[in-house]
């Protein structure tokens, strides 16, 4: 007899959530989010400020910074929450590199972030590029702090090598939900190979970070539990933001998490031995990240707001 596997749905809600007061945010206006608007039109750059329609490009491209989409602007994948699109990628830019890097240069940000669209059709899965974009930004910008949010890569060791070769200051890998969710969220990705991408980059000597979406149906149990095997991976920073539906296309908003569930994850968080946890409604896996490349800095401005709350 032959099994028929178990896939985790995600059921529609019975009418439209609505989204709460806590979850607006302001339009982007103001001269330095207009300078960064002009210098990504110029270089022809994505970043997934735009691609993924995050609710903070406001308020990030307002201080000067964004965070930069490589190898394109189409994935090879089609999770169920991502307003990236998805289809057949153009051909590699290998120009693209030095590009960031030049337009990093102009900006003068102290941080940046770089993230990518997966690229499963080609046998290093971009991580060639990946490679040369961290040097170039690294030689161009010597004193600018750098993160990288990459693919899992299929998890070929020899692709997230080239990622630890090149030393970026953090390596994020996003697991985006809780294990029973992952089929459905993220259609080709799997939540253990995952756990093994950040356990690789970590015993790399990476600074490891992820990040998962609450309000697609998870539990607390299960988050708890998902928080627990990062731990178990040697994962340094977390964050905890809300879902949000980028289209109807999308993955519907199963419940809208109030700010006080996210506080408490923070707590346990901590007490469970992260370093560094990012937790609130509008949280994205690049919001405050210059925060999040120093040591110990997270766990003590958390111990300080404990010791005035109790003072």
């Amino acid at each position: 007899m032959i099994d028929t596997p178990v896939v985790a749905r995600v059921e529609e809600p019975a009418a439209k959530v609505k989204k709460p007061d806590w979850l607006r945010v302001k339009l982007p206006i103001g001269e330095s989010y207009k300078h960064v608007r002009g210098l990504v039109d110029t270089h022809k750059l994505h970043t997934i400020c735009e691609s993924g329609n995050c609710p903070n490009m406001g308020e990030c491209w307002g201080e000067g910074t964004a965070t930069f989409m490589i190898l394109g602007n189409t994935c090879t994948r089609s999770c169920g929450f991502c307003a990236v699109a998805t289809g057949r990628p153009d051909p590699l830019d290998w120009d693209e590199p030095q590009r960031v890097a030049e337009a990093i240069n102009l900006m003068r940000v102290k941080h940046a972030v770089v993230t990518s669209v997966d690229r499963d059709e080609i046998k290093d899965g971009g991580s060639i590029i990946w490679f040369n974009t961290i040097k170039a930004i690294k030689a161009l910008n010597p004193d600018t702090t750098l993160e990288t949010l990459i693919p899992d890569f299929k998890g070929q060791v020899e692709n997230i090598q080239r990622i630890i070769d090149a030393a970026p200051d953090v390596v994020s890998h996003n697991m985006e939900t809780v294990e029973r969710l992952t089929r459905q969220v993220r259609i080709q990705a799997k939540y253990r190979r995952s756990i093994e991408v950040l356990k690789v980059l970590k015993q790399g000597g990476m600074r490891t970070k992820t990040g998962i979406m609450l309000g697609l149906g998870e539990n607390k149990e299960e988050v708890v539990q998902s928080m627990e095997d990062l731990v178990a991976a040697g994962v340094d920073v977390l964050t905890l933001g809300q879902y949000l539906q980028p289209t109807k296309k999308h993955l519907p908003v199963q419940r809208f998490v109030p700010p006080a569930e996210f506080a408490e994850l923070k707590e346990i968080g901590y007490s469970l031995g992260f370093d560094y946890v990012e937790s609130g409604p509008l949280v994205r896996s690049s919001y405050h990240s210059e925060r999040h490349v120093i040591p110990g800095y997270g766990r003590r401005k958390w111990q300080e707001e404990k010791a005035m709350l109790q003072a």
